[in-house]
């Protein structure tokens, strides 16, 4: 087999399982938790900084109404905050409190949580528990180099 079809098939493999794994985690119940598209994007405000909401709904390819809509519930639930932008005073911007850092950790915590009873419930051995740390650090240098 030439190297191009074990690329592609290491490829095809990994985006299948990590597809799935993925999936897996994201269907965490937190209590309080967010709905996928407010997770969405309080995890999109957080990474971006303030912005506006049409900055946002333009970043996750997402009509500007919906944007509003879910940003709207964020800040009913004091998740997320409006400031004047302080370059043009006519704008607004939006900010992520701390209780919007908070439910994202609580979020993030429960998957990882999740992940650490799987991988200590004695279906892995220490070698495979050792393969997949490896395979950690390999995942995340190709997820930097996409």
């Amino acid at each position: 087999m030439s190297d191009d079809l074990n690329a592609d098939g290491v490829a095809s493999a990994l985006l299948a399982s990590i597809g799935v794994l993925v999936r897996r985690v994201r269907q965490v119940p937190v209590d309080g938790g967010l709905t996928m598209p407010e997770r969405s994007a309080l995890s999109l405000l957080e990474r971006s900084g303030p912005t506006t909401s049409s900055a946002l709904a333009k970043e996750a390819q997402i009509t500007a109404q919906a944007m509003g809509a879910t940003l709207g519930a964020l800040r009913d639930r004091g998740l997320v905050e409006r400031r004047p932008d302080p370059d043009d005073g006519r704008r607004v911007v939006l900010t992520v409190t701390p209780s919007g850092h908070q439910a994202l950790k609580d979020k993030r915590n429960a998957r990882a949580e999740l992940v650490a009873r799987a991988l200590t419930d004695g279906t892995f051995t220490q070698a495979e528990l050792d393969q997949l740390a490896g395979a950690a650090a390999l995942l995340d240098r190709l997820a930097r180099t996409i």
